[in-house]
């Protein structure tokens, strides 16, 4: 659990706000954001629907991307490279042993918190509430503040066909990965999705909740 007394690691820079950033060398600080005006859209070393799920991230207005040590390593493989992130949204890596960006939480930034997608072992973690990465401390922290939490679980269904880095291959998810996805349903400010139709019909739901508007473009 991340807490704002705790130092940040070597290497981070401060937000101006308050909030503790991770942040590459060379990077500006970040402007400061009206309350609750910006989502926060994690990554986890899933590749299922990965490439939808961004690109119904790039629709959205003010996203800010937390990626896991395990997204770094899978977005390159898609042939999905962080720098040409960086051109779209604002990107925050699991850097620190304590999640600092977590932080920015606390400080009223975010009005939702999606996982999209979200692996067999972060739903696992999620449901169970366990927070040892930058995605699971985020979705923790989302909930323990009210903030809404919507989950992009990748193993929902008996036969699961996803993309491979090089061809399509079907998954038989154990009925493990199918009790904690269930669990998961049930933890407070939580919406579980199981399609990116679904996803984006949640997402489209939230938007109008908060009388905002899709981006008519993605570029």
């Amino acid at each position: 659990m991340t807490t704002k007394g705790e130092p940040p690691a070597t290497g981070t820079k401060i937000d101006p706000r308050g909030a503790a950033l991770v942040a590459e060398d060379g990077e500006p600080p970040l402007a400061a954001s009206p309350p609750r005006s910006r989502i926060a859209w994690c990554i986890t070393g899933s590749g299922h629907f990965l490439e939808e799920s961004l690109a119904l991230a790039s629709r959205l207005p003010s996203v800010d991307l937390f990626l896991s040590a395990a997204a770094e390593e899978v977005l390159p493989i898609y042939k999905l490279h962080i720098e040409a992130l960086k051109k779209r949204f604002r990107v925050f890596r699991d850097k620190t042993a304590s999640g600092v960006p977590v932080g920015m939480l606390y400080d009223d930034v975010y009005h939702t918190v999606v996982v999209a997608p979200a692996t067999s072992n972060t739903v696992a973690k999620c449901a169970f509430g366990i927070s040892d990465s930058l995605p699971t401390n985020m979705f923790a922290q989302a909930g323990k503040l009210g903030i809404p939490g919507i989950v992009f679980a990748c193993d929902t269904e008996p036969v699961v066909v996803t993309k491979s880095p090089h061809d399509w291959v079907t998954l038989r998810p154990r009925r493990i990965e199918l009790d904690n996805v269930e669990r998961l349903r049930g933890i407070d400010f939580c919406h579980v999705v199981a399609s990116p139709a679904e996803l984006e019909a949640v997402l489209d739901a939230r938007m109008k909740e908060l009388s905002l508007a899709w981006n008519t473009s993605s570029s």
